[in-house]
């Protein structure tokens, strides 16, 4: 048998828009396939129909050979085809092991028997080397963790074709590194494995062969062996992407944001942030790297205004902001790009227009004594969304929940780009894009740079941190450890300080 699943001349239109057109691809037994595309591409689409969840207007689909017609996901499991969509879906205040038997309890006489399931939990987890404790509750457990419970009810459900949906999009680098050695781990047991990404690196390290496909179309599957990262990126983007950025060396002005002595609790009443000073300079761009949880989270929460300071003060243009609101820290020149576009940059159920005036919406043009002018209002997020090509099914009155994770991230940095802040804080900006809006996306952070602006990037991709930054500070336990010149250091040097070795000063 050469595929153990072949998706063949697959079309589906949704209202004004084709997702996949035409698109064939073919998985062998016991490889890793990489499904790559842009942001919108149609990837999430075409497994979407692989697991039942859409139908397709026309094409077939062969599992083993055979043909098929899968009606929903329940069908696309008694195939052996499961998926980790991208939003895990578990309970959280059930354990693994509830979790995992959800809509298939094993029972007798009506009580499920939770203790046998359990057993085989514990040993398909110990077979696969996911080391996921089957009593422990899901709220208790990281989201690493999270995702590898996922990957549990697939294979508790023999699953042998396994769907993943921009798996690594929330882990951190080591999760990352864990997670390709269970794919691998997978593969080598005869699993078949497909992996939704735009990560190029993640794909050189994990798949063996490699479907693109861009704005719905197939362009051609390749062995990844022998395709350089640069070759992969120009098949998806359809031109070349320059995976370095290109900056002038900068030249600082004066300080725009100074962090003094700062001291944040977290919501233990702890200090997550303890007696921290930073400042940041007209035209830099200073990133602060160090491993999730280390008190980020805290220090941008206090800068933006979410959080409180228990010491300390913030000065922005040498105003002390500390005691401002979020509205008068924006209208005194401060943007935010958030790290969760859900919780802090949308309105998930708003369109894309009233989204794109959140902050803006009491200022003229856009109203007058209380009343929305709304052709100003759609001008402006139209001009926006072209400017940062956010590609939305129905233009500015699109809803913001039903826009891909990357178009509705290119849509908070062109709202919080357009406000010229004084002082930008920029936390995961190009979480969940694909490298040519990455590209796009680093290339106006430096031009907001160059215009004089002072930006504070918080990244988890210490890549992005040395390629972006002119400096960079290192935050261990809420404490900065140093400050190095980005062009003098490398992952190893920030690897150590971040592990609490200090160095720069």
């Amino acid at each position: 048998m050469e595929y153990v699943v072949e998706m063949l001349n697959i079309r589906k239109e949704f209202v004004g828009i084709v997702a996949n057109d035409n698109i064939t691809l073919a998985v062998r037994p016991g490889e890793i396939h990489a499904l790559l595309g842009e942001n919108g591409a149609g990837k999430s689409t075409l497994m979407n129909i692989l697991f039942g969840l859409y139908q397709p207007d026309s094409g077939s689909i062969r599992v083993r050979g055979q043909e098929v017609r899968i009606g929903n996901p329940s069908v696309a499991n008694g195939l052996g085809i499961g998926m980790v969509h991208q939003h895990f879906q578990l309970v959280h205040n059930f354990t693994v092991t509830e979790n995992i038997i959800l809509g298939i309890e094993p029972n007798k006489l009506g009580f499920v028997n939770t203790s046998s399931a359990g057993k085989r939990i514990k040993e398909l987890s110990e077979h696969y080397g996911l080391n996921v404790d089957p009593d422990a509750k899901i709220e208790d457990i990281s989201v690493g963790m999270q995702q590898r419970v996922e990957i549990l009810k697939m294979l508790y459900r023999n699953a042998d074709v396994l769907i993943f949906d921009e798996p690594t999009a929330v882990l951190t680098p080591q999760e990352v590194t864990d997670l390709i050695g269970i794919m691998k781990n997978l593969a080598a047991e005869g699993k078949s494995i497909i992996l939704i990404t735009h990560k190029l690196k993640e794909i050189k390290a994990a798949a063996d062969r490699c479907t693109v496909i861009r704005r719905g179309r197939y362009i051609g599957t390749v062995e990844v062996a022998s395709c350089s990262k640069e070759e992969l990126a120009e098949m998806m983007v359809g031109r070349q992407v320059f995976l370095k950025v290109e900056k002038q060396a900068c030249s600082p002005g004066e300080a725009l944001l100074e962090i003094e002595e700062l001291t944040v609790l977290n919501q233990s009443k702890v200090p997550a942030v303890k007696n921290f000073s930073l400042r940041v300079f007209a035209g830099e761009i200073v990133g602060v790297a160090g491993v999730d949880g280390n008190g980020q989270a805290e220090l941008v929460d206090a800068i933006t205004g979410l959080g409180k300071l228990q010491a300390g003060r913030i000065l922005l243009e040498g105003r002390d902001i500390s005691a401002f609101t979020v509205k008068e820290r924006i209208n005194a020149g401060l943007a935010h790009v958030p790290e969760d576009r859900h919780k802090r940059g949308l309105v998930l159920e708003y369109s894309m227009e009233d989204n794109l005036v959140l902050e803006v919406y009491d200022r003229a043009p856009f109203s007058k004594k209380c009343l929305l002018n709304r052709s100003a209002i759609r001008d402006y997020a139209e001009n926006i969304m072209q400017h940062f090509d956010v590609r939305t099914a129905q233009g500015p009155g699109t809803i913001a929940r039903s826009l891909s994770g990357g178009n509705q991230q290119k849509a908070i940095i062109g709202r919080e780009l357009s406000l010229n802040p004084k002082v930008l804080i920029a936390v995961q900006p190009t979480r969940g894009l694909d490298v040519g809006s990455i590209e796009y996306i680093h290339k106006r952070l430096i031009a907001r740079r160059d215009a004089g602006c002072a930006v504070l990037l918080v990244s988890l991709e210490l890549e992005e941190i040395l390629n972006l930054s002119d400096r960079i500070a290192v935050i261990t336990q809420g404490e900065l450890i140093g400050v190095v010149e980005a062009d003098s250091a490398n992952e190893n040097d920030l690897g150590m300080m971040m592990a609490g070795c200090s160095k720069g000063g």
